[in-house]
């Protein structure tokens, strides 16, 4: 059987031609199937590769508009839609999360405030009330969520909170603004930036999602399934099995994982952060709040993820073996475990946006996210990275 021709279209300016040899050599060595890569730098775009196919038998390729499941990317930007609240006087940024949601301060949660949860250290990282496919049910899982004890007094640790996040900044959106986060993001950032991003998919979009393919080197539901692992314990609500391509899934709002869309969209959107909460004209984010949100809040091996994380108020910062986000160490972005990866350096208005339908490898992000990165950003590549 002939192999399928590599497709790459797009444009890449010169000065970012280690970005293109990067891209073309994880088709031709690291077994990519179908990706995008984005760059701005000073507000421009720079890099808009797209290529690959949508499906493991290489003969759908895929297109310009083509969107995926980006997974905890939607983390990020349920923190930005915090933010942006914050900016706005609507939420305060030191307030008790019951102050917006009175029935939170159950089971000894009355002391977690607004920055604990985007800081990753308020504690609930856990879902032992949830059932089985509840993150599908929103009205059920926040009833779970406020049942909810905290693993440790907030503000004194910090966690990956795999599941929990997005769902509680989710619920704050919704109490003060009377909008899902989902719909939110979407009217004050999607639309507003014409980025292609969103949490909670239109018939029309579904029609342009890649499935997201298994890879059998992505250890993150194995460890998931695993009832002895703190990961098991986070994400009680999930559905049983690969749910990436479900219809609930890209329907419905999983603002911790669930949101769908590409390099292009992504990039735009860290290139305003990466412009002090501005780019092409408009602006979503005052330079303080940016400034806020680009805060490092800790540093060190995390139970969840079982590597080290420097983590800030709702972004990961930079972390060179496993999440390289270039040559400055203060840039900041998020992972996701599909493989999608995304940061901005606001010293150099540089920004970076990945995205792929083969589930990446680890450690970390894996060698295909990070080798575009690195190439996009410089800084010293991953000791195992070929």
């Amino acid at each position: 059987m002939k192999e399928a021709p590599v497709l790459i279209e797009g444009y890449c300016d010169p000065a970012f031609a280690s970005v293109r040899e990067e891209f073309e050599k994880n088709f031709r060595v690291r077994g990519e199937v179908g990706a995008a890569v984005c760059v701005y730098k000073d507000g421009e775009k720079v890099v808009d590769l797209w290529g690959g196919y949508k499906d493991l038998a290489r003969t759908q390729p895929w297109q310009p508009d083509t969107i995926v499941i980006m997974n905890s990317l939607a983390k990020s930007m349920s923190a930005l839609c915090t933010h942006m609240l914050i900016d706005r006087g609507v939420i305060e940024f030191d307030a008790p999360v019951a102050e917006y949601w009175p029935e939170f301060a159950q089971a000894g949660k009355q002391g977690v405030r607004i920055r604990h949860v985007l800081s990753h250290t308020c504690g609930v990282i856990f879902c032992d009330h949830a059932k089985e496919g509840s993150i599908f049910d929103w009205d059920t899982h926040i009833r779970a969520l406020e049942r909810q004890e905290p693993a440790w007094e907030p503000g004194t640790n910090g966690a990956y909170n795999s599941q929990n996040i997005g769902f509680i900044l989710g619920e704050i959106v919704r109490r003060v603004t009377g909008r899902t986060i989902g719909t939110f993001l979407r009217e004050e950032v999607s639309e507003k930036l014409g980025a292609d991003y969103n949490i909670g998919l239109r018939p029309d979009e579904i029609a342009r999602v890649s499935d997201m393919h298994r890879n059998p080197k992505n250890p993150f539901f194995q460890i998931a399934s695993d009832p002895s692992t703190p990961l098991w314990r986070a994400r009680r609500g999930a559905p049983a099995g690969f749910y990436q391509n479900c219809r609930e899934i890209r329907e419905r709002e999983v603002p911790s994982f669930g949101g769908h869309g590409n390099a292009r969209a992504m990039a735009k959107i860290y290139a305003a952060l990466a412009g002090d909460g501005a780019v092409d004209g408009v602006r979503i984010l005052s330079p303080e709040a940016v400034e806020r949100a680009s805060r490092l809040v800790w540093d060190h091996d995390c139970i969840m993820t079982q590597r080290r994380l420097r983590m800030g108020y709702g972004f990961m910062h930079n972390e060179p073996e496993t999440a390289p986000m270039g040559a400055n160490m203060a840039a900041f972005g998020h992972t996701g475990t599909g493989g999608a990866f995304a940061w901005c350096d606001r010293e150099r208005n540089l920004a970076f946006a990945y995205c792929t339908n083969f589930q990446r490898e680890g450690p970390g992000i894996g060698p295909r996210g990070a080798a575009l990165s690195v190439a996009a950003g410089g800084g010293p590549r991953p000791s195992w990275l070929q």
